[in-house]
């Protein structure tokens, strides 16, 4: 779609307050619904998808299965409020040995698996708004060892609300994002949100050891420290521990307590091993 398309800065490929949010995208919907609502905490129109069981209600982008996004920028941004249901989305790629890789997060599974054409992984969202920001360069790059040419499809499942989609060539700060593209909240509601503005502790995780060299956990976006209330919650993603598994270095991070002795999770050829430092 996008493929002949110059491509720099910003591609959005969803917004919920556009005339026609899912002009490029297909819908599925079993047992559930996917319709445009008013949410309370931004008073603005989101797209809400729900369903009983998150494998038959989804959206899908592009609309026709026979055709490819042809994405090159190497950053999928997405706003996502928590329904504190099952929610899980999909991105499948295209790397450098010309293979079609899928990345899976999903807030119902506690443990990474890379396998040849798909890497599943667990996701724990905060409370309320949240900012999803998935470095594919990186991602293909750490779990397959290889380079990320484009991205050929975007899929996100029930459960959630979703406010923008879209595409950057590298991280934004805040000052330099397009005010279109910020997720802004009703006076009224910022010192609420103020007050619960913490980093959204989202392992997606995979430490992976190379050789003889545990790599450290990776912050797709660390520098931002959502110091600001309209802001949503920014999650980080890891590839590679188990979801608050307290044995990697990503949870143990989280505690300050000195420790002579640490147990890390590390993902080996597909399976954990336990190492002691």
């Amino acid at each position: 779609m996008f493929k002949n398309t110059f491509q720099s800065g910003f591609l959005s490929i969803l917004y919920s307050i556009g005339s026609k949010p899912l002009q490029i995208w297909d819908k599925k919907v079993r047992n559930g619904h996917i319709k445009r609502i008013t949410d309370n905490d931004i008073q603005s129109l989101v797209l809400e998808v729900e369903g009983t069981n998150v494998s038959t209600t989804y959206i899908t982008c592009p609309a026709d299965p026979k055709k490819t996004l042809g994405i090159k920028l190497p950053f999928l941004v997405m706003i996502i409020k928590n329904l504190k249901k099952y929610f899980t989305f999909e991105v499948q790629v295209l790397d450098d040995k010309n293979v079609r890789r899928r990345f899976r997060a999903s807030n119902y599974q506690s443990t990474t698996r890379v396998k040849p054409f798909i890497c599943t992984m667990p996701m724990r969202l905060d409370d309320g708004w949240n900012q999803i920001q998935f470095n594919l360069s990186d991602f293909t790059r750490r779990a397959y060892g290889t380079n990320y040419i484009e991205t050929l499809r975007v899929q996100i499942h029930a459960n959630c609300r979703i406010r923008r989609v879209y595409f950057s060539d590298r991280l934004y700060s805040e000052d330099e994002l397009p005010a279109e593209f910020k997720l802004y909240l009703p006076v009224q509601n910022k010192a609420k949100v103020s007050a619960n503005n913490v980093h959204a502790s989202c392992h997606v995780g995979l430490q992976l050891r190379l050789g003889f060299s545990l790599m450290a956990p990776y912050s797709f976006y660390s520098a931002l420290l959502l110091t600001k209330a309209h802001r949503a919650k920014v999650v980080h993603f890891y590839i590679g521990c188990q979801l608050e598994c307290k044995h990697c270095l990503v949870c143990i991070s989280k505690n300050e307590q000195d420790q002579s002795t640490i147990s890390v999770a590390v993902l080996v050829a597909n399976r954990h091993v336990s190492l002691q430092q």
